[in-house]
């Protein structure tokens, strides 16, 4: 359930867009499924999915929901997230591109 400010935290979604590098795609989509469990096992994470592009092999997304702005943060200093950051950057052509956001209505 989402709240408002005034009732409590409000839950975050991420959007994160990774971009492989020619050869590179199959090394991507492995580091994304073994961070998922890991990720789905942290106690501020509400889901947490990866996705591949249809048209464009090489993109991927993944759509994350946390309880709080706080507990992504959290996540986002953890070893398994750092290393996995770690893992892509150099299988990515693009910066990192993620998105905090909130529902419109």
């Amino acid at each position: 359930m989402i709240q408002s400010k005034k009732e409590g935290p409000m839950e975050l979604f991420i959007f994160a867009r990774f971009h492989a590098r020619e050869g590179e795609e199959e090394a991507v989509a492995a580091a994304m499924r073994e961070m998922l469990g890991l990720v789905r096992a942290e106690a501020g994470c509400l889901a947490i999915e990866a996705f591949r592009s249809t048209r464009d092999p090489r993109l991927f997304y993944v759509h994350s929901r946390w309880i709080d702005e706080a507990a992504f943060d959290m996540h986002a200093g953890l070893p398994h997230t750092v290393r996995f950051l770690e893992r892509v950057r150099p299988l990515i052509n693009d910066p990192l591109d993620v998105t905090r956001a909130r529902p419109v209505g």
